[in-house]
């Protein structure tokens, strides 16, 4: 439970950062180049999560032997995009729907994609559970499937 709270805190350090960057680039696109908030949002994601990529694995999240950077990094991008996709839904409701300023919905769109990536993160990139295992230690170059053999590793 310990080395679970202290990856927590590990990070939220991290994230904290990330969300820094995210919020300056995103702020700095909207009010002084005049990009649309969106692109902008999509911008400063992505500027965000090449940090986080890079400080999460050295400092937060250890990848499965045998499993090279580059398949943790693309399993790391693909839930990336989807916490994207959930960033920009949230901005584009709390914006474009609620009438709400950017500024303050990305607050909460970050905490709960915070949540997200934590969660997806830790089962996808650690594999604590062998039927989520997305790559099996034993052969790195092929996907895990849910089949009944899976516990056999």
């Amino acid at each position: 439970m310990r080395r679970l709270i202290a990856q927590l805190i590990k990070f939220g350090l991290v994230g904290g950062i990330a969300f820094i960057i995210d919020y300056s680039v995103l702020v700095f696109l909207t009010q002084i180049c005049h990009v649309f908030y969106l692109a902008s949002a999509t911008i400063s994601f992505t500027v965000a999560l090449i940090f986080n990529f890079f400080a999460s694995m050295r400092f937060v999240f250890r990848g499965r032997e045998g499993v090279s950077r580059v398949r943790l990094f693309i399993v790391f991008a693909v839930l990336a995009v989807i916490g994207l996709g959930l960033n920009d839904l949230l901005m584009w409701l709390g914006v474009s729907v609620l009438s709400f300023d950017y500024r303050i919905v990305k607050i909460p769109a970050t905490a709960i994609v915070m949540i997200y990536n934590f969660i997806t993160r830790k089962l996808l990139i650690e594999g604590r559970r062998p039927d989520l295992v997305v790559f099996s230690a034993h052969d790195s170059t092929t996907p895990q499937t849910d089949s009944p053999n899976s516990n056999d590793q």
